[in-house]
């Protein structure tokens, strides 16, 4: 399509990310791990919630690839994107609803009752989202693309956390669960409504019948089933291993064997779950796009480290710095804002940057001053160096939402964005699942075994994380730019 940009298209192309990611946000971070800890209590905290990640992320993966395809060939009038960020949003209502009910909630009974509203809530979602992804690459030519990926990864990633830690973990940490939410459905409201005036055309033609029409929904079903099976194996033999350990009690020798079957874990997860599910989702044609599969490799590796520190950040700080409950959500926002800030500062820059050096050497100097920051955070009990930590990593992450999101583009056939990027979720939905799957049992192990050591077990947790971050620099070797 030719047209003219005008500066309001950065914005409205990708504003629906602040949205979505407002939301998530809210509810991974703060919502969830706090209401599951209300449910199950502190010993098997981890555990739950990575179970409730585990599963909840892979609906996001099959929903997303899914609503992809069907984006891909709607040819209605109002275009192929919008109607599916629109119809996505307003069923989301429902469910965060459902999500503030719980809080109300105890026991296993209310363990159930978020458990299967968040999976609903992941199906509406992904529709939305598969079809927000796709904007970029339907609109936009190669080379605007990174400017308009580092809007985009300035909605996606550092205002919503700036905004989440000016109001949102604020409203929270007082005790106001049901208002934290709130905001952010307006913020999600809002950014959904900007989204409709994406100026979008109608397919020129009807697109060719689905092959066999049931396959590529069939390799999908197969896709997802895959990952998840490797990801629950490799989580039942991490458990496994720590029934063998029993008797040893140093706990040196523990935190570095567990690093070490925590670390091979969750890369034979990342290694091996996305080079199987790729092939069996684009059959032939991951043959002929290797450099694809590398890159999802990448970007799973990466997220796995960035987004379960997020993730995590509560249980961390309650551990590390002894806070109760609620209390962590307050320092938890402070430092989401300083992760934020750095990551607005470096998402922008490195958008010009990597046009200027390339996409693939900025993702690497991304990956070295994440794991920086991440060793920064753990190395002592104190929140001003876990700040400094927090700068790093945002520093870091900047640079890496906008760099790799711009290389993927690059990556994948424009007529199929849509089931291409929606295959990419296996990074940003299989990144949660595997480092909470696998590390969350890690954590509650050592939080039981060790007791007198506050935060040992978040402590080990985070340095598997870093050493995943460092990675994905490897797996960018692979990848043809």
């Amino acid at each position: 399509m030719t047209r003219i940009y005008h500066w309001y298209d950065y914005i409205t192309f990708n504003i629906y990310f602040l949205g979505l990611s407002t939301l998530a946000q809210t509810l991974s971070p703060l919502v969830y791990p706090l209401l599951v800890q209300q449910f199950v209590g502190e010993q098997a905290k981890g555990s739950f919630f990575g179970s409730l990640r585990l599963w909840s992320l892979m609906v996001a993966l099959l929903a997303q690839s899914f609503w992809g395809i069907l984006s891909d060939r709607t040819t209605l009038r109002w275009g192929r994107r919008r109607p599916y960020i629109f119809g996505g949003t307003l069923v989301n209502l429902l469910f965060i609803g459902a999500i503030g009910l719980s809080a109300g909630m105890s026991g296993s009974t209310g363990y159930i009752f978020l458990f299967i509203v968040a999976l609903l809530l992941q199906i509406s979602s992904n529709a939305a989202q598969a079809a927000q992804q796709a904007l970029i690459p339907d609109l936009v030519p190669e080379e605007k693309r990174g400017r308009f990926s580092a809007f985009k990864a300035l909605f996606e990633v550092p205002l919503p956390l700036i905004l989440v830690s000016f109001t949102i973990g604020r409203v929270i940490g007082s005790g106001n669960m049901v208002g934290g939410i709130l905001i952010a459905v307006v913020v999600l409201v809002i950014s959904m409504i900007l989204a409709m005036f994406v100026r979008e055309q109608p397919l020129a033609q009807t697109p060719p019948p689905l092959r066999g029409a049931w396959q590529p929904f069939v390799r999908l079903v197969l896709m997802t089933a895959l990952f998840t099976v490797v990801i629950l194996g490799l989580g039942e033999a991490t458990k496994f291993f720590g029934t063998l350990l029993v008797g040893i009690n140093d706990v040196i020798t523990l935190m570095v064997l567990f690093g070490i079957v925590g670390v091979l874990a969750m890369m034979i997860a990342v290694g091996l779950g996305v080079y199987a599910s790729v092939r069996i989702s684009l059959g032939d044609a991951a043959k002929s796009n290797p450099s694809f599969t590398w890159w999802v490799v990448n970007r799973l590796a990466f997220l796995v480290g960035t987004v379960n520190i997020s993730t995590f950040v509560v249980f961390f700080l309650q551990g590390r710095l002894g806070l109760v409950r609620e209390k962590a959500a307050g320092p938890a926002a402070n430092l989401l804002l300083v992760v934020g800030i750095l990551i607005l500062i470096s998402a922008l820059a490195s958008g010009w940057l990597s046009d200027r050096i390339g996409q693939k050497r900025t993702v690497a100097m991304a990956g070295i001053i994440a794991a920086i920051g991440v060793a920064i955070a753990i190395a002592v009990p104190d929140m001003t160096a876990i700040n400094i930590g927090g700068a790093f990593l945002g520093l870091g992450t900047g640079m890496f939402y906008t760099a790799n999101w711009a290389l993927g583009t690059k990556l994948v056939p424009q007529a199929e964005a849509g089931r291409y990027l929606g295959i990419s979720n296996l990074a940003g939905a299989g990144a949660g699942a595997v480092g909470a799957y696998i590390g969350g049992p890690l954590a509650d192990i050592f939080t039981v075994r060790f007791p007198e050591i506050p935060g040992i077990g978040y402590v080990l947790l985070f340095a598997i994380y870093g050493v995943l971050i460092l990675s994905s620099v490897v797996a960018l070797a692979r990848v043809n730019e």
